[in-house]
């Protein structure tokens, strides 16, 4: 089943190149039928998940003896709703229309390749599966946003391969010191986790800990490794860009609890604190940022800097908890970073969407063009403020959710770091709030008097995304559930 999730979209990406000929509307049906596959497998799998904090539905095969190298598949409450997530926002952005400039076979190829990697990136259970799957997302994301962008896209694209590849480079040198410290030598993830092959390990442990720590920081992103984001955000078509800040940032933050957390627990320990400074700057420095952009898409994209600093703040003070023997904030901390990453994912999808529907429609991304869209537009309109005010963290929405099991987690340890980590809620608040004045309150400028509201389809792919936002603010036992199995195994 985890197999078939991986390879039904790589066979699809395959499938697309022979529909050159085909329609854009059945190009794009083809391909939402093909991304949905995985999400219809998954859903599957979370109906066997025994939830034991343990990985379960392991699927394996040898791949490359000689080096311990292993086709290994499973999941355990985190990655699978996570790879639930990923699946969901891949097929709502695949139907999501945009422009595909007559090659849109290419461009779902594209979009399903990438669905299968990411997908490998939450369910490989081998460190050299994992950084195949890892790498391999940047290619998918490169076209993307180097074909189908705008604006200066090819520089954002090449901006974006290159730190990326750089980070990544920066952490195979990690897994190697990780690999080379086991006996016998292996890759195996639950291997590594039992074994903690780098604990005690002094100066060694340290240079891989901070090797993994820059590599999956730029990923994240954290600051100041940021900066390839608000380019690549901007200059993508609106699906990548909801790809890119739903799934793509997650595998940064989920290969801090995976390998960092989970492997290097004791490096991480020792190094919690300033981890946890960086991600209170990340979050104090996006949010203030983001209020400064006069761009929609740039302010949504630095809010995600924002945001990704509350999960890596909730995964260190998790490392902190550990140490401390606080069990309760260690399950605190780290499951509230876990539904973090599952409600950016949904609302930031959803407000990258909604900005690309802009777009289409007014070929601007100033907020200053804009005003009084909630004449014209109501279903955008609605949209725009359930995404904005989840984000914001109103109770009621998923991002409350989240942000408060990270917060008192987080008090439990860091009480200073997170008084000052809550002025990123109260930033974050008023810059979502000034878009909706600007943008959707007060008179309706001439030009835009035959502005159109959002379509079905967009309709459809974004009601699918918000009423999940809400289900998990209103009734999150059936999502917390399967995080807590594997957040409560983490650590001891």
């Amino acid at each position: 089943m985890l197999t078939a999730s991986i390879l039904m979209p790589l066979l699809g990406a395959v499938a697309m190149l022979t529909l050159r000929r085909t329609s854009e509307p059945t190009q794009r049906g083809v391909a939402t039928g093909i991304a949905a596959v995985p999400l219809l497998l998954l859903i599957v799998v979370w109906t066997q998940f025994d939830g034991n904090g343990g990985f379960e539905l392991i699927e394996q095969a040898p791949w490359i003896p000689s080096l311990g190298v292993t086709y290994k598949l499973g999941i355990d409450g985190m990655s699978l709703v996570l790879a639930v997530m990923s699946a969901l926002i891949f097929a709502a952005s695949t139907a999501y229309p945009t422009d595909l400039r007559g090659r849109g076979h290419e461009y779902y190829a594209w979009m399903l390749f990438l669905e299968a990697v990411s997908l490998g990136v939450f369910l490989a259970l081998d460190l050299f599966l994992f950084y195949v799957f890892f790498d391999l997302s940047l290619v998918g994301m490169y076209f993307l946003i180097g074909v189908w962008g705008h604006g200066n896209a090819r520089r954002a694209a090449l901006k974006f391969f290159i730190y990326t590849l750089a980070g990544s480079l920066v952490m195979l040198l990690a897994i190697l010191a990780l690999y080379l410290a086991t006996d016998p030598r292996t890759f195996d993830i639950p291997t590594l986790i039992a074994s903690q092959p780098l604990a005690g390990s002094g100066l060694l442990g340290a240079l891989a800990f901070w090797g993994f720590a820059i590599g999956l920081g730029v990923k994240t992103p954290l600051v100041p490794v940021h900066t390839w984001l608000p380019p690549a955000h901007v200059d993508a078509p609106a699906p990548a860009s909801a790809i890119l800040a739903g799934v793509l940032l997650k595998l940064g933050t989920y290969g801090f609890i995976r390998i960092m957390l989970q492997m290097m627990g004791e490096q991480y320990q020792r190094f919690a604190f300033p981890l946890a400074v960086i991600a209170v700057v990340s979050i104090v420095y996006g949010a203030l940022v983001a209020l400064g952009q006069p761009n929609l898409k740039r302010r949504i994209a630095y809010t995600s800097v924002n945001h990704m600093g509350y999960t890596i703040l909730g995964v260190s003070a998790c490392a902190a908890a550990i140490g401390l023997g606080d069990r309760d904030a260690q399950t605190l901390a780290l499951t509230g970073a876990v539904v973090e990453m599952v409600a950016h994912g949904l609302i930031t999808g959803a407000l990258f969407l909604i900005s690309g529907s802009i777009w289409q429609r007014g070929q601007s991304y100033e907020i200053a063009d804009y005003g009084g869209l909630a004449a014209r537009a109501p279903r955008m309109t609605a949209a725009t403020v359930v995404a904005a005010f989840a984000s914001l963290g109103l109770p009621g929405l998923a991002g409350f959710i989240a942000e408060f099991q990270i917060f008192v987690g987080t008090f439990a340890v860091y009480p200073w770091l997170a008084g000052i980590g809550l002025l990123g809620v109260v930033i974050t608040a008023a810059l979502f709030l000034q878009v909706l004045q600007r943008m959707f309150l007060g008179d309706l400028p001439d030009r835009w008097g035959d502005w159109t509201d959002v379509g079905r389809v967009e309709t459809a792919s974004l009601a699918v995304l918000l009423a999940l936002v809400i289900v998990i603010g209103v009734y999150p036992r059936w999502l917390l559930s399967p995080i807590e199995s594997a957040t409560r195994a983490m650590g001891g």
